[in-house]
């Protein structure tokens, strides 16, 4: 005999007399799952799920189309209880009404941010601009040597910039030479400062050659300190020359070199634009010539305020070198000159002249109540 099964009191559903369903029971059940549902899902697109109090899941309502029904599939799940309402609310976020009316769910949040610039593309950007400036660069230099690309000469500046290269060469050569004679008359009153001592000493155990010894010593002396005081006059040119050649000099021979890398970039892209001029004008070849004048108009600037900067630091240069040459040469002139003469008083005048200090051999070394 087959078991009744049980009835579960969730799954009834009340019926009128004549087996229809009770209209005041329906007519609430649909007002409630309409509201429970979201915009734009139907009740011909659900499917109701129901179990028992003895289970441990709870009563869903599924959205998703019969069988047979040519609408796709919904993912949006509807719980009875205030756990689902909750997880349910916690989606809305994710939930994308369109103008047709019917939900679609995302996979979360959309963000909206704006572009953000790669360091690597603008690093490339800066790599292709360079290799493109020295690629037309180094195509002007070999169109010059060859002796086909015309370059821009400005003959004045050209020309005083060839004679200060010129004299630069001279001035170290000059430079070159006072050093070397630094150097043998160092050696020559270091010579001096010993025979003399050599002498002096002699003086003292020699009796019956004790004046002839002291006169020799006394003059190796006088000619090693009298020696001293040229090398300090010397010392002082060639300081004064070399910070000429070596700084004022090169310093305005490096714009020099910036001036002419203007000229030759300057060169380089009218050669571009005179080239594009001379080809055919049309809708892909106009924005090239637009932005190719662009681009020389800049260099142009640029090779104009080099120029500029050149005149003026060689205007500057010839003032000084004048002021700086005449006295270095009156002071070298006036020291050799009473040094051969023998007169002393006069060396020590020009230096006193000049302002030059000269060293007490040892004045720089600590005294020994320093060291302790």
């Amino acid at each position: 005999m087959a078991q009744e099964s049980p009835k579960n009191s969730a799954a009834e559903i009340p019926v009128t007399s004549n087996g229809q369903l009770e209209d005041s029971h329906e007519h609430s059940f649909n007002r409630d799952l309409k509201r429970s549902l979201p915009v734009g899902l139907g009740l011909s697109e659900t499917k109701i799920t129901s179990h028992g109090f003895d289970s441990t899941k709870e009563g869903v309502i599924e959205a998703g189309p019969f069988p047979g029904s040519s609408a796709s599939p919904k993912s949006s799940v509807i719980s009875s209880s205030s756990a689902a309402a909750s997880r349910l609310a916690g989606q809305g976020c994710d939930l994308i009404i369109p103008t047709g009316g019917r939900a679609q769910q995302k996979s979360g949040p959309v963000v909206l941010a704006d572009e953000v610039k790669n360091p690597a593309m603008e690093k490339l950007e800066l790599v292709r601009k360079w290799s493109l400036n020295t690629y037309k660069c180094t195509r002007q230099i070999i169109s010059e040597k060859l002796g086909r690309g015309s370059r821009t000469v400005d003959l004045e500046l050209e020309a005083q910039i060839d004679i200060l290269r010129d004299n630069k060469k001279k001035y170290e050569n000059i430079l070159k030479l006072a050093q070397t004679l630094s150097t043998q008359l160092f050696q020559m009153v270091h010579t001096q400062r010993q025979l003399g001592d050599a002498f002096a000493d002699l003086s003292l155990k020699s009796l019956e050659l004790h004046e002839e010894f002291g006169y020799n010593a006394d003059t190796q002396k006088l000619l090693a300190k009298n020696g001293e005081t040229l090398l300090g006059a010397i010392n002082f040119f060639i300081a004064s020359v070399n910070t000429l050649v070596n700084k004022t000099i090169e310093d305005t021979l490096l714009t020099v070199k910036q001036y002419e890398s203007a000229r030759i970039e300057y060169d380089a892209y009218r050669t571009d634009l005179e080239e594009l001029n001379l080809g055919p004008r049309d809708a892909n070849t106009l924005p090239k010539i637009e932005q190719s004048q662009q681009l020389f108009q800049v260099h142009k600037e640029k090779y104009d305020k080099m120029r500029n900067d050149v005149s003026i630091k060689l205007k500057f240069l010839e003032e000084n070198k004048v002021k700086v040459l005449h006295n270095q040469l009156v002071l070298f002139h006036n020291a050799i000159a009473a040094y051969f003469a023998g007169n002393q008083m006069q060396l020590e005048q020009t230096l006193k002249q000049f302002h030059i200090k000269l060293k007490t051999p040892g004045a720089d070394a600590p005294s020994w109540l320093e060291e302790q």
